[in-house]
């Protein structure tokens, strides 16, 4: 028998990535670093949810769901300094001046 599993996990890690890349950009853009709390939350209550499946696929989903989480918190300071060096545009309408 076929086991397809690798397959889903892979291609739904890849599709993850893909999803969390544009999204880390967009909050940047127009929240800021300021909403580094909410990818921990979320994050963390996925951890959670991982540890609390029973179906292997679905438990590491969330696992790599909560991961892909943590390393966007890097990536939104990372993406910060990216704007900053003009690499990527500046929301003129947001207000705060955050360092």
């Amino acid at each position: 028998m076929v086991n397809f599993e690798g397959i889903i996990v892979g291609a739904s890690v890849f599709l993850m990535i893909g999803m969390f890349h544009p999204l880390v950009i967009k909050a940047e853009y127009y929240i800021g670093v300021k909403c580094w709390p909410a990818f921990a939350l979320v994050g963390l209550l996925a951890l959670g949810a991982s540890l609390l499946v029973t179906n292997t696929v679905i438990s590491v989903l969330l696992g790599a769901f909560a991961f892909s989480c943590f390393w966007s918190i890097l990536e939104l300071f990372e993406q910060q300094k990216r704007v900053e060096r003009g690499w990527f545009p500046k929301n003129p309408d947001k207000k705060d001046k955050e360092k």
